[in-house]
């Protein structure tokens, strides 16, 4: 197919929240405990909450830079573009890289809320969450609600809590919520255990997909301290392989069988070899591992092909083993504004990798599976052709995609690395 024509729904984008997004959605008695943007010693802007510093902006806010400008460190708004923070800029943006709509994850709270769970008080924990959750589907997402796929935050401190604002939030149209990677790695309790089944139960019963970001477990992948930081970046996808482990061997699926999940930004290729690894293991280690599947399940490939959903950006090698997927689980993502993304040669870059699929399975790849999974239909507010990536690129013609802020990347960015590396060490 050609690029113009693809009609592009990302499953994974993010925001670099603006500084002012609490402002009308905490309630006034409690207006002096939300989050707030803090300019630190060294000149970059950092969100708190409390006294618990977020995730840096860095690399999460690079879209239209050269490499060369990548950060690690945390920066500052305007050396940004502004898309990364304003959702008309966004949409803008979205236009020049031809791209329909997206699922947004969080950025500053964590992949799954992580900040907004560790504050000392659940009760304003909740508040902030909801507010957030209100900011992003009345403020951001409501904005164009053709061009967005909201997204929740759980308070994933308590279960039933979790259970009752993922329903308010299907309430809303909001069919994705942040859940983690790996929970337990959080202080909370595994998904091998029960605790989880009330949010289980909601999720099922309004047709809500819980998203495992990678990096959602406040995990970071270092071989040695002293590992360059190349080699942890070519483990990023670590952690989703552990997801996808912990997800096909989980009992949930017996009791919630039409239960799903995502795996988020962790690539695929990988996918096939530990389905085959975990087949191998169900063959020779079940008479004493005792393991048993879901009524019409006859492995842990059948769980995958059934209840988890997946992603990529730009990797090729999953479609050499392109039998081993169920292709309405697998969904396009842009990552945008991360380092990971295409923008803005997403549509070119994504027609030669899928070429010789056939127009309908592209569809289905590039936004019919987001669309039904997540309940969105932006054509119910355009027509078909003016969601293809033409026609979008046309309606904002004068987009300067190139992003002219910001620092070229130096020794602070190496500085900054070894401290990240340093305090996972110091966890270990």
């Amino acid at each position: 197919m050609d690029a113009d024509e693809l009609i592009l729904i990302s499953v994974d984008d993010h925001i670099a929240e603006p500084p002012d997004m609490f402002d009308r959605h905490v309630p006034a008695r409690y207006k002096d405990q939300a989050p707030r943007v803090v300019e630190e010693s060294d000149g970059v802007q950092q969100w708190y909450y409390g006294e618990v510093r977020g995730r840096n902006l860095g690399l999460n806010a690079v879209a239209g830079k050269p490499p060369e400008f990548f950060n690690i460190d945390a920066n500052r708004y305007e050396e940004m573009r502004p898309g990364c923070y304003d959702v008309r800029q966004r949409v803008q943006d979205m236009n020049a890289g031809g791209q329909l709509a997206g699922l947004n994850f969080p950025n500053w709270t964590g992949f799954s809320g992580q900040v907004l769970n560790q504050g000392p008080d659940p009760h304003v924990n909740d508040i902030m969450i909801r507010a957030y959750n209100d900011w992003h589907i009345d403020e951001w997402c409501g904005a164009y609600p053709d061009r967005f796929i909201p997204c929740g935050l759980l308070p994933l401190f308590d279960a039933d809590l979790a259970a009752k604002e993922l329903r308010r939030l299907a309430a809303k149209g909001c069919h994705a919520v942040t859940f983690s990677e790996n929970p337990e790695a959080l202080g909370m309790p595994s998904i091998h255990s029960r605790a989880w089944d009330p949010l289980f139960a909601a999720a099922v019963d309004v047709g809500t997909v819980l998203c495992c970001h990678v990096g959602s477990s406040s995990r970071t992948f270092h071989t040695t301290q002293d590992a360059p930081p190349s080699v942890a970046m070519t483990l990023s996808s670590v952690s989703s392989i552990l997801t996808l482990a912990d997800l096909i061997w989980c009992d949930a699926f017996q009791r919630f069988p039409d239960l799903t999940f995502s795996l988020t930004e962790g690539d695929i290729g990988w996918i096939p070899y530990f389905l085959w690894r975990a087949e191998h293991v169900l063959d020779r280690h079940h008479g004493w591992t005792g393991h048993t599947f879901p009524e019409g399940i006859d492995g842990p490939a059948d769980v995958f092909r059934r209840n988890i959903l997946c992603c990529f950006i730009k990797e090729p090698i999953w479609l050499a083993n392109l039998e081993k997927f169920n292709i309405d689980n697998v969904c396009w993502e842009s990552d945008f504004p991360h380092s990971d993304g295409t923008w803005p040669e997403a549509p070119e870059v994504l027609s030669g990798i899928l070429q010789g699929l056939g127009d309908e399975r592209i569809d289905r790849i590039t936004h019919g599976n987001a669309m039904r999974h997540y309940q969105f239909d932006p054509f119910a507010h355009r027509s078909r052709d003016d969601c293809r990536v033409g026609a979008l690129r046309a309606a904002s013609p004068n987009v300067d995609t190139v992003t002219r802020v910001g620092r070229p990347a130096d020794d602070r960015d190496l500085a900054a690395w070894a401290k990240i590396s340093a305090r996972v060490a110091a966890n270990r």
